[in-house]
């Protein structure tokens, strides 16, 4: 069993990471915390009856301590990554830190000299779709040669319209100034994934996008500023009592620590997501379209956007002997032989425990787990920190081509 302290017990950290903990507790537990917010901090204290002399309301306490673990779980918001990870490979730990690495790219350039420091340290970075069988299936048919050589991939985001509207246009994400742009909040994923998939690094990369419609131009005539107080709340498909009245589910259980009709409501009147999404300082696109090459001549597309019913990934793999379809959500892939006019389909098996992120979440806690227990170099993880910095460089580089019009060579 590994011991770990966590900083930030927010939705990551309570309720992927903590809740691993609480479920496999042979594996790992988490013997320190360090949360800003006071109810979630008591909360998180409880469920994991940890001793009052590992509790604190800052990162900066936690890391004034000796080693308390053999793990430091880093799961704070986008910009407050840099120092916890510096300070704690000093101090000894073994990381598993939340993406995006860091909203700031010279921090990056940072990141990728501090953590070349520590080649005997695990440094993972949670890029879990490499670990949904979904695409590690993807994968293993394309290294298999099962659609020949592959020439372009076609892959979309669909986020869906009520995961837009609470993490992007009324959640912690909704304004690149405080947060990341979509691009690197939402879609570092995806640069990761086609990176996997495809085996080589980038070469050129475009991007078009923008904010179009959650904006005060579009905002039904005398909307209120709160969906409790509109006209439209039962209308408006993205008002916030149709979306958060289940707090027993995501994303209901998230915009409040008490989930009674009391706290429901109080979170309605009060907080961010109570609000009209017209009427927000949201400024991520709700729509964007990226173009790559890599270095081995494949292409691929990448698709964002809000105005989607199903919350899901859809790719195509477009390859000179068949192609791949699959969808995410519905753990379905679909591969076409050219040759025999043969078609397979596949539903992928993912356990009902196996939850979150197509069924990756859980498989790369464990491959960490195991890394450290097993003195395994960090550069096996399949998401080391190493392997994750260019993922990230290509979404800085696609918002600066955004932004600018430019095709950006790497």
């Amino acid at each position: 069993m590994i011991k770990a302290a966590l900083i930030g017990a927010g939705q990551r950290g309570t309720y992927v990471y903590g809740e691993y903990a609480l479920r496999y507790p042979h594996q790992m537990k988490i013997v320190a915390v360090a949360e800003a917010n006071e109810e979630r901090r008591k909360s998180f204290v409880n469920a994991h009856k940890i001793d009052n002399d590992y509790v604190f309301s800052d990162w900066q306490a936690l890391l004034a301590k000796e080693k308390l673990a053999d793990v430091m779980i880093i799961a704070t918001s986008d910009d407050l990554h840099f120092e916890p990870l510096k300070q704690s490979l000093e101090k000894g730990y073994h990381i598993l830190l939340e993406k995006p690495m860091t909203n700031n790219e010279a921090e990056l350039a940072k990141m990728k000299q501090l953590v070349e420091n520590y080649p005997d340290r695990i440094i993972c970075v949670s890029h879990v779709l490499r670990y949904a069988p979904f695409f590690e299936f993807i994968k293993k048919k394309i290294d298999q040669g099962s659609i020949g050589q592959v020439m372009t991939i076609a892959h979309n985001e669909n986020i869906g319209y009520f995961h837009m509207a609470h993490s992007y246009v009324r959640g912690n994400w909704r304004n690149s100034n405080t947060s990341s742009p979509i691009i690197l909040a939402k879609s570092c994923h995806d640069m990761d994934i086609l990176l996997y998939l495809v085996g080589s690094h980038c070469k050129k990369i475009a991007s078009f996008g923008s904010l179009s419609h959650f904006c005060k131009e579009n905002m039904p005539k005398g909307a209120a500023k709160r969906c409790i107080d509109c006209f439209y709340q039962d209308t408006c498909p993205y008002s916030a009592p149709r979306i958060y009245k289940d707090v027993n589910s995501w994303p209901g259980y998230v915009i409040t620590n008490d989930h009674s009709p009391k706290g429901r409501m109080e979170a309605l009147k009060n907080s961010d997501y109570g609000r009209c999404v017209y009427q927000l300082d949201n400024n991520v696109c709700d729509h964007q379209t990226t173009i790559i090459e890599f270095e081995n001549g494949v292409t691929a597309t990448f698709h964002l956007s809000a105005f989607s019913h199903d919350t899901t990934r859809i790719i195509s793999v477009m390859g000179t002997h068949g192609e791949i379809r699959g969808d995410l959500d519905r753990n379905l892939v679909e591969i076409f032989h050219f040759d025999s006019h043969h078609q397979e389909t596949i539903h992928i098996d993912v356990p009902e425990t196996q939850i979150g992120h197509g069924g990756g979440d859980i498989p790369l806690i464990r491959d960490f787990i195991y890394s450290i227990e097993n003195y395994e170099p960090s550069h096996h993880i399949k998401t080391s920190a190493l392997l994750s910095i260019e993922s990230h460089e290509m979404a800085y580089a696609a918002e600066k081509s955004r932004l600018t019009g430019q095709v950006i060579k790497m």
